[in-house]
């Protein structure tokens, strides 16, 4: 499916620039379609695309093929996504819920979904030395595992789809939820949130999405201590993919992505005890 060529309709349309996210650069609107780069990931994102198609879910783009200039051609998904500046809602506890809704809605649409034979996430990339452990907890489903505010289709003030699954990896539903949290609630150091999440209750949200996401109470047991050990291996895994990849993950880096990991890290420690018990209260 990743190799099927694009038919153009008959008539063209202009291309539309499409702003907003943190890294993919390129990306055009052309009638009802996305064009975008072709990424390190697309073999595994296409076939979890195809996956949701066959499945029926509705909260994400269909893959349509290649275009003549070898971009990614997507539908459009109608809706609002948050920008920069971000929006007064993006601290809305009701559209809060939605999100910890919708990925729970996703990750069920997707765990039917199997490896195909040969695709691999992120090929080309290999665990580097002195990288932290990952989560000692078994692989449940490919995860988005990707829910910044750029990334998450909004109509009539609720989650409605996702969109860029440029980092879809084999992870755990907590996997999931921890990182729907990271940008959401958020996790880390409020010096880094937008200033609209500054101020915000961050274990009620944490919270919020748990209950919304129906998150079982071993998972919300786990939740801090996999934050942590995802953490530690952002830092590495970002360092390659920005040299490996270039472009957006290089200025990310380039402009502090690393340390903005490192304070994330020292929050967590210094909070962790605090999320725990709000996610596992009575």
């Amino acid at each position: 499916m990743s190799s099927a060529t694009y038919v153009e309709p008959a008539e063209s349309e202009p291309e539309i620039a499409l702003v907003g996210g943190d890294v993919t650069e390129g990306v055009v609107r052309v009638g009802d379609t996305v064009r975008r780069p072709v990424g390190f990931n697309a073999p595994l994102v296409h076939a979890v695309l195809r996956h949701l198609e066959v499945v029926g879910f509705a909260g994400a783009p269909r893959f349509l093929g290649i275009d003549a200039a070898g971009r990614e051609v997507l539908t459009f998904v109608t809706g609002e996504v948050a920008g920069r500046p971000r929006p007064a809602w993006i601290a809305d506890e009701g559209r809060l819920a939605s999100v910890g809704r919708l990925v729970r809605a996703y990750d069920d649409a997707v765990a039917g979904f199997v490896l195909p034979e040969g695709v691999r996430p992120f090929s080309g990339l290999t665990e580097l030395p002195g990288m932290p452990p990952a989560p000692p907890y078994p692989t449940e489903l490919v995860g988005h595992m990707d829910f910044t505010p750029d990334n998450i289709v909004f109509r009539d003030g609720q989650a409605a789809a996702l969109i860029d699954f440029d980092l879809a990896k084999p992870v755990s539903r907590v996997d999931e939820v921890g990182n729907t949290m990271l940008h959401w609630a958020p996790l880390g150091d409020p010096v880094d949130a937008d200033p609209l999440l500054r101020d915000v209750d961050v274990p009620r949200r944490c919270r919020i999405l748990a209950d919304a996401y129906g998150m079982s109470d071993t998972d919300r047991c786990r939740l801090v201590e996999v934050a942590v050990l995802r953490s530690r291996r952002a830092w590495f895994s970002m360092k390659q993919i920005a040299e490996a990849q270039g472009g957006g993950w290089a200025r990310m880096w380039r402009e502090g992505v690393g340390d903005r990991i490192k304070r994330r890290e020292a929050w967590l420690d210094r909070n962790g005890a605090v999320i725990e018990a709000a996610l596992t209260a009575t």
